[in-house]
């Protein structure tokens, strides 16, 4: 049995979530702890000022030096509120958070490059835990040929084939993505959350971060012509493996909403993410009999309605019926990446991260 820690920080910069896994014989996992702390205020609105954007290169290196300070406080408060001693943990795994990802080559001074960028700087979160880390999970992936993202269907292989039913695995973070299963076709369907946070962000001032309960979506009207008219991106009819992310989604995509009241924003930007899943699920070539549902999507109950009213020959399930809770399945699974990659084992084709031994 092997002690690992997983701490995921993803598009939506909610915050810091951390995850400690004993992983067992033949990968049975067993879930001690879970937590999220938010970010910080000035933290987050500093990422937003480097993801995706021109900006001081003098911000990003200080960001990469701050975040795991702030990764190992989160770490060592959840050890401290769930009775786990630290010296049982032997490895950390850390996404870092990702304030670029580009995974299909573009043209760059003369040469066709594709890129991604995770900062979270993995010696410091190891000295500051005395733990081996790793860290830089996506470059080895895209270095192979892959897009660096998703991730995560390493584990939904590990816990949810069967030898009987197809099924469909699906993580709702600020982007959604799908594992076919046993197929392996994985990929980003298009927005997760991403788009509802940003426009409850938006027209609360702040004061509300989140379609708590999907309750503003709830009592908003489905706009079918705006709709209508982003279904259109070409990205959505893409074969896959293909990749998104807040430069897709970002404040920029919110323009057209902005005209809408709150409540028929975020109803339209919560129909367009259950009508992009539902497209990319039908790019498998499947019609699944289990899907899986994971991510901090899973809790909104009007995301799950749709999304459930429009696959009726399908049985929607949530990781959490599988001993998963939704909201730590993405640090879970870089617990179990961490643990492939410091015994030196493939996953998605690649041995995925960088190490570093605690000093």
């Amino acid at each position: 049995m092997t002690r690992v820690a997983g701490i995921m920080s993803g598009t939506s910069l909610d915050g810091i979530d951390v995850a400690i896994v004993d992983i067992g014989p033949r990968y049975k996992l067993k879930v001690l702890a879970f937590s999220t702390t938010p970010y910080p205020k000035a933290v987050r609105n500093t990422l937003l000022a480097v993801s995706n954007a021109n900006c001081h290169t003098a911000d990003i290196a200080r960001l990469h030096f701050l975040l795991p300070e702030l990764y190992a406080e989160a770490f060592n408060a959840l050890c401290k509120q769930a009775r786990v001693p630290i010296k049982t943990v032997s490895l950390i795994g850390c996404h870092g958070q990702t304030i670029f990802h580009e995974g299909d080559p573009v043209r760059f001074v003369g040469r066709s490059v594709a890129s991604t960028l995770q900062i979270g700087n993995g010696a410091i979160l190891a000295a500051r835990t005395g733990i081996p880390t790793v860290t830089d999970f996506r470059s080895a992936h895209i270095a192979v040929g892959g897009k660096g993202a998703p991730l995560v269907p390493h584990l939904d292989h590990l816990l949810f084939r069967h030898p009987r039913r197809t099924r469909v695995s699906l993580n709702i973070g600020g982007v959604a993505n799908i594992t076919a299963i046993p197929s392996g076709i994985a990929f980003d369907t298009g927005p997760g959350n991403m788009v509802m946070d940003n426009l409850v962000r938006h027209f609360t001032n702040g004061r509300q971060t989140f379609d708590r309960d999907g309750g503003l979506a709830a009592r908003g009207h489905i706009q079918h012509r705006l709709l209508n008219l982003l279904l259109r991106d070409p990205y959505y009819r893409r074969q896959p493996p293909k990749t998104a992310g807040r430069e897709q989604y970002g404040q920029e995509f919110l323009t057209p909403f902005l005209s809408l009241s709150c409540e028929d924003a975020v109803a339209t930007a919560t129909a367009l993410t259950v009508a992009t899943i539902v497209k990319g699920i039908r790019l498998t070539g499947v019609e699944p009999q289990d899907l899986i549902v994971g991510g901090g999507g899973a809790q909104n109950p009007q995301l799950m309605g749709l999304l459930a009213a429009q696959l009726p020959n399908t049985r929607v399930l949530l990781t959490n019926d599988f001993g998963i809770d939704s909201d730590a399945k993405e640090a879970v699974a870089f617990a179990v990446l961490a643990y492939e990659c410091v015994h030196l084992r493939p996953a998605l084709g690649a041995v995925l991260g960088a190490i570093y031994p605690p000093n």
